[in-house]
């Protein structure tokens, strides 16, 4: 785990975004000791609405938004894959 401190300082990120972020229950964070932690697990995603709000300028709301709907999206096509092999089972 990395402190959220430490990596809002590495980045030059604001804390009140990661701490929203936690809020909307996009990134899981850990409290130790009175110090709040990142797990290395959520990283990758942390990396990714990084860059939606600095360089797209989307805030927590709208990534919470983007998210939902991705999962939504992905839900859709497995459905989507579900029925087509079905589908095939009866064309054939």
């Amino acid at each position: 785990m990395i402190s959220v401190t430490s990596y809002c300082r590495k980045y030059d990120i604001e804390r009140t975004f990661i701490e929203s972020l936690a809020e909307g229950g996009l990134i899981e964070v850990v409290f130790f000791e009175n110090e709040r932690f990142l797990p290395f697990s959520v990283l990758p995603q942390l990396e990714k609405y990084i860059r939606w709000h600095y360089e797209l300028d989307i805030n927590s709301e709208g990534i919470e938004t983007i998210q939902y709907l991705l999962y939504k999206i992905d839900l859709l096509k497995r459905e989507v894959a579900g029925l087509q092999n079905r589908l095939k089972l009866y064309e054939d």
